[in-house]
């Protein structure tokens, strides 16, 4: 887990961000509240934190940005890079009451092109090295995926159903489904390979041509494995791995998915992917990327804080001179530590040492 303060962390990913041009999207708190009713399977959480306007709309605190920002952002040509800093208010994964979060991400809208989901990708691999060293990016394909469940014919109906079997590498349910639908034994083995695929691209990818090639649409296949391929031999490329196992909704996700996770905190601390479904679904002629990095799951996977609120306190009276005292705090903070001058003890402060100067000297 990682040991740095979430505030560094914070600090680190907007600068990262804003070296690539990202630019800053500020919002309000809420949202009219049909915005998430009607997306409610695209939210972390589907609770969501109502109050009613003063013209008797019914409004939210807002428990999510993406939405947010597709809501407030218009088609037009190039790509829009933004990100954001922003305080959500939902139940924390973890927790059993709402809560505000601080959620940092970012997101691109527009003329979505083969550089830019690289992009997208390197960030989130680089967003996960600030927050600390040891992490993987573990990277599925959905659009890949829903031919190979197509190959199979696998009904409309009951595809959301193998998908989350896939998403839970429950192979022995996926067998039962496709059992039960008459899927061909070939079909099935693909699919349940599928599942299994997981390591490097330099491992994976012969894998992926191997199982999808003559499956997959070939524009899909070749821009995935040219994507891997360059991440991969990149400065992030030992975070990366392939993993069809991590799977999104369909009615809102589409093409790349990818998600985050940090040594010794179980959950995935970066979340993101292609989101072209929810656009069409929202009325929007724009392709779009993104992706979270949950603070809140760092935060709640942080190392103890130390016992202490300061290293050396130093005590110091009407004998010292300033130019005493400053000589003394100038050596302690030469090696350091962290300390505090006052005339007597604070109330309540933990210290790991106490300095006292009289007469310019200290004991």
């Amino acid at each position: 887990m990682s040991n740095l303060p979430i505030e560094s962390i914070l600090s680190g990913l907007q600068s990262l961000y804003g070296r690539y041009g990202y630019s800053r999207y500020k919002m309000n708190k809420f949202e009219e509240y049909d915005l998430y009713a009607r997306n409610k399977d695209f939210l972390i959480s589907d609770s969501v934190i109502t109050f009613t306007d003063l013209d008797g709309k019914l409004m939210a605190l807002k428990p999510d940005v993406t939405l947010s920002i597709v809501k407030n952002t218009r088609d037009e040509p190039g790509i829009r890079k933004l990100f954001y800093n922003e305080n959500v208010y939902r139940v924390s994964k973890g927790s059993h009451g709402f809560k505000e979060i601080t959620q940092v991400g970012l997101e691109a809208i527009g003329e979505i092109d083969e550089y830019c989901i690289y992009e997208v990708l390197k960030l989130a691999a680089e967003s996960l090295s600030c927050t600390q060293k040891s992490c993987i990016l573990e990277i599925s394909h959905l659009g890949l995926l829903s031919d190979a469940i197509r190959y199979a014919g696998i009904p409309q109906e009951e595809q959301k159903a193998v998908i989350r079997r896939i998403g839970e590498k429950n192979l022995h349910e996926l067998q039962g489904i496709c059992g039960r639908l008459g899927v061909s034994q070939e079909a099935t083995k693909l699919l349940c390979s599928l599942a299994g695929l997981y390591g490097t691209a330099e491992e994976v990818l012969p894998k992926v041509q191997s199982l999808l090639g003559g499956i997959a649409r070939e524009e899909e296949l070749s821009r995935f494995q040219r994507i891997l391929s360059a991440l991969s031999s990149g400065k992030y490329g030992s975070l990366v791995r392939i993993d069809f196992s991590a799977v999104s909704d369909p009615q809102y996700y589409n093409g790349f998915i990818f998600k985050g996770f940090a040594q010794g905190i179980p959950a995935a601390v970066l979340s993101g992917g292609q989101y072209d479904s929810m656009m069409k679904k929202m009325k929007r002629r724009s392709g779009a990327i993104g992706f979270a990095v949950y603070l809140d799951i760092l935060e709640q996977y942080a190392p103890a804080e130390t016992e202490y609120d300061i290293d050396t306190l130093l005590l110091y009276d009407d004998s010292c001179s300033i130019s005493e005292i400053e000589a003394k705090a100038k050596q302690l903070t030469g090696s350091g530590e962290s300390i505090l001058l006052q005339r007597q003890i604070p109330p309540g402060l933990r210290c790991r040492q106490i300095v006292t100067m009289e007469k310019g000297r200290a004991e």
